[in-house]
């Protein structure tokens, strides 16, 4: 199958810096390629626990500003990555971020008695209709968001899974659905090398502590290799969220890992990984345009 229309990347997380943490190589290429990347991000992230402690006054059981100021971190991490349409699911504040608790290492739940306007309690036909309109739009020939555990469970990532796959399901210019997923295998690869690094600032899990998914399963790997620096800073744009380590890097190489406010190491990678979902699979093991025949898709000065 040809496709005349330009090529369109639609992706729909939960909460700011989640485009960057899960696909943000992904995003970076496909923008420098040339390729329309639109972020639809569900909820402003009011929930999360705030790194430094000069700003932990923004925190829902404080002054209650954090979402606010994510909103800022994530513009700041788009034009990192390229992304000139980035949007909020509903307007932005619609929904707000449902919290979570971590049930054991690298596995999440529902926050109980979470708020009223919490995005994993709000009404899933509202949200899927908001979907689907941005979709009608954009016109996207492939669309991102997580697989059916969101990933590692928490109940925002689920929600955007549900409604992402009723809304995908509707819009016929949608050719493709894929959801980013963690390769057990490079992580624990990157682990090891974090091993081996001195003067590493974060705890070092075992790997079964954090998400992932058999390689097996992975249908499509995506190479980002040259879009690292983009990636690590649109990471550092999210600082109330994340800390960078850096080892002995230059030019793309060597060693690199992030942690969030619980201090664990997880390793900054080369390659993103996905599963299909539907659409056609010929040609999409390591692009997730590939065999669509849309043109501009391939390398126009990645950089």
């Amino acid at each position: 199958m040809t496709l005349t229309a330009p090529p369109r990347l639609l992706l729909v997380h939960a909460h700011p810096d989640d485009e960057t943490l899960w696909t943000g190589g992904t995003v970076a290429r496909y923008a420098a390629r040339g390729v329309q990347v639109v972020v639809v991000t569900c909820t402003l992230g009011e929930e999360g626990e705030v790194i430094p402690e000069s700003l932990r006054g923004l925190a829902s059981d404080q002054a209650d500003q954090l979402g606010g100021y994510r909103v800022g971190e994530l513009r700041s991490a788009c034009a990192a990555l390229r992304v000139a349409d980035h949007r909020f699911l509903g307007g932005v504040g619609r929904w707000r971020d449902s919290g979570m608790l971590w049930e054991q290492p690298g596995r999440a739940g529902a926050l109980p008695n979470a708020h009223p306007r919490a995005f994993a309690t709000g009404d899933l036909q509202e949200q899927t209709d908001a979907l689907e309109a941005v979709l009608r739009e954009v016109k996207p020939q492939v669309v991102v968001s997580y697989a059916a555990d969101g990933g590692y469970g928490h109940p925002d990532h689920i929600r955007a899974h549900e409604l992402t796959v009723a809304a995908a399901a509707k819009v016929s210019d949608v050719q493709r659905v894929f959801y980013a997923v963690p390769s057990r295998d490079v992580v624990a690869k990157g682990l090891a090398a974090l091993a081996q690094a001195e003067d590493l600032p974060f705890e070092l899990p075992q790997p079964h502590e954090l998400a992932g998914v058999d390689d097996e399963s992975i249908t499509t790997v995506v190479d980002v290799s040259l879009h690292l620096p983009a990636k690590i800073s649109a990471l550092r744009a999210h600082g109330t969220q994340v800390k960078v380590w850096l080892d002995q890097w230059h030019n793309g190489e060597g060693v690199a890992a992030y942690a969030l406010s619980n201090g664990v190491a997880q390793p900054i990678v080369t390659t993103e990984h996905y599963v299909l979902a539907t659409g056609d699979p010929q040609g999409c093991q390591t692009d997730l345009f590939g065999g669509l025949g849309v043109s501009g898709t391939e390398p126009v000065g990645d950089r």
